[in-house]
């Protein structure tokens, strides 16, 4: 599972983090491999990481090409004191076993991002039914 964060300077995002870092056994129970990801520099994202606690791995430094690429939605920072780069704003993407995206949630905005336990009680489903992967891209 990958979830993209729009860095540091987000409030929104840390908490977000900070409730995926509480639920990381139980997504890690079902066998899913949990990571982040921001377009902040890696310094930047090692000292939040320290701060918060977080165990999951945090890729660092997402470009623009990156994030056109897997569609997300790109923002540019109101001021300096956000930070000093253009940045995703939020997406969730599961992958299955085969590698093909079972769940994607992207948006354009801090305040829309899936519930942690609707996903992880989604990703259950999933296994025990095996419930296939729905929508076309």
């Amino acid at each position: 599972m990958l979830v993209v964060y729009r860095g540091r300077h987000c409030p929104l995002c840390r908490k977000y983090l900070d409730q995926l870092q509480s639920m990381l056994d139980d997504f890690i129970g079902l066998g899913v491999a949990v990571h982040a990801w921001s377009a902040d520099p890696a310094e930047r994202a090692r000292g939040q990481v320290t701060e918060q606690g977080w165990t999951f791995p945090v890729g660092v430094e997402l470009d623009i090409e990156q994030m056109r690429q897997l569609g997300f939605y790109i923002s540019s920072p109101l001021s300096a004191d956000e930070t000093d780069r253009p940045f995703s704003e939020p997406a969730l993407i599961v992958v299955d076993p085969e590698h093909r995206m079972q769940i994607v949630a992207i948006s354009n905005s801090p305040h829309a991002r899936p519930e942690l336990r609707a996903v992880c009680d989604g990703i259950d489903t999933i296994q025990r039914k095996h419930y296939p992967i729905r929508g076309t891209g």
